[in-house]
């Protein structure tokens, strides 16, 4: 890794950490970061000339893999018409179309450049909507870097060990309600002191954040209940599990009809990309039908959109059942392959997501997760990259498996595994 510490060395005299983004920086797993030379399919190369089984996929957004031919075409095409408009072209409205015949929740889409973005203009939305301050997420749940989400943001800030919300001001925070996930009573139990003032229940329908935590059985539904009685709005942060869950997301897979949906990731097919959309009494509200301003230069922008379009269109074709099953069986066997080596090990996995955590008790949430042998993870962190496997550099992320990838890399995975020594 020769050249990747000299770009490391020369990135952190002019870059914070040497990273644009915290976790990158492979501080929680005792080691200097990869820097990345190119993608292929499933796979990563690095400017050492080492090639490893990628299973961050950029964070999710790769469910194709890398350069997937369509995806290429498709912005190697846009790209010769211009790189941004700042005015509408023809292309946002095909994806906008794309999202909403699959998204049953969904009826009008505004195009933004993050899932940051999406999520926070998503709560200015409800606010403005239902005229209320306050929003209840879940300890552990990571919804973004604006303000209101850094209180118990879990992700890169629980990653990092960074301690409350530094820079954002206590008054921000203090409209922000905390609950752990898949607990139904600490919801209703807000609901009921602050019910009249609270705008939204702001939840990733499956935690990705925390490492892959599924929701409880009537977890999601309790929460379509309260919001409905007290007359709040739902939002679905699908970041993540928007079109990897299932094409239709994970309210289509839990059958859950929020009452706003936020996007990213794939949306974008590994381009810069964001998506607030919901219903349409809701979204009629924002600028320039309504009174509730948001706004972006690049939203909408030819490439992300020609991205967007070709990585839905491709995955209409997509065998999501078979990807489960083979994701399943991934996990389940790396599971059994640690216990053998005599590891405390759970596994939460649904669709194309997985996470292993070392610990003999079921992870629920983010209190359970935090329970994880962190020593246990750095040592299998290390090993695995050492034997050619990209996994996240965290203990509270998801591994992403995705329609590239074969046979062949999951085999060699669980062979790389079975030489792990603790």
């Amino acid at each position: 890794m020769e050249k990747s510490k000299i770009l490391f060395d020369k990135a952190k005299k002019v870059i914070p950490g040497g990273v644009n983004s915290p976790v990158r920086a492979c501080i929680s797993v005792k080691t200097d970061p990869i820097f990345i030379e190119k993608g292929e399919g499933p796979f990563i190369y690095s400017v050492d000339d080492q090639k490893y089984i990628d299973y961050v996929l950029s964070w999710g957004p790769l469910i194709l893999g890398h350069l997937h031919p369509q995806v290429k075409q498709a912005v190697e095409s846009a790209l010769q018409k211009g790189t941004s408009f700042g005015a509408p072209c023809e292309l946002e409205v095909e994806l906008a179309e794309l999202i909403i015949e699959a998204l049953p929740s969904v009826e009008m889409v505004r195009m933004v450049n993050s899932g940051t973005e999406a999520t926070m203009s998503a709560l200015r939305l409800a606010r403005g909507y239902t005229k209320r301050d306050k929003v209840i997420k879940f300890i552990g749940c990571y919804h973004g870097h604006a303000d209101s989400f850094l209180a118990s943001a879990g992700s890169g800030v629980a990653t990092l060990s960074i301690p409350g919300t530094p820079g954002v001001p206590s008054d921000t925070v203090a409209h922000t309600l905390l609950a752990e996930y898949n607990d139904l009573d600490q919801v209703e139990t807000l609901f009921k002191k602050h019910g009249d003032n609270i705008a939204a229940v702001l939840v990733e329908p499956v935690a990705g954040n925390m490492g892959t935590v599924l929701p409880q059985k009537g977890f999601l539904e309790g929460l379509r209940e309260l919001t409905h009685k007290y007359g709040s709005l739902l939002i679905f942060d699908e970041v993540i599990t928007g079109f990897r869950v299932s094409y239709g997301g994970a309210q289509k897979y839990f059958k859950i009809d929020p009452d706003l949906t936020c996007l990213g990731k794939i949306i974008g097919g590994g381009l810069p990309v964001g998506a607030y959309g919901g219903k349409k009494e809701i979204m009629e509200q924002v600028a320039p039908c309504g009174p509730i301003y948001q706004a972006g230069t690049l939203s909408g922008n030819p490439l992300a959109m020609s991205a967007g379009i070709a990585t839905l269109t491709q995955l209409k074709k997509e065998d999501y059942a078979s990807l489960e099953k083979n994701t399943q069986m991934l996990a389940l066997k790396l599971k059994e392959i640690l216990e053998k080596k005599g590891l405390p090990v759970q596994v939460n996995q649904i669709a194309s997501m997985f996470t292993l955590f070392f610990t003999e008790n079921p992870v629920i949430n983010f209190k359970s997760a935090q329970k994880s042998n962190q020593e246990i993870f750095i040592s299998f962190y290390q090993q695995m990259r050492a034997g050619g496997i990209y996994l996240a550099p965290s203990a509270f992320e998801t591994t992403f498996n995705s329609f590239a990838h074969t046979q062949n890399e999951w085999e060699f995975t669980l062979k790389v595994a079975e030489d792990l020594k603790f």
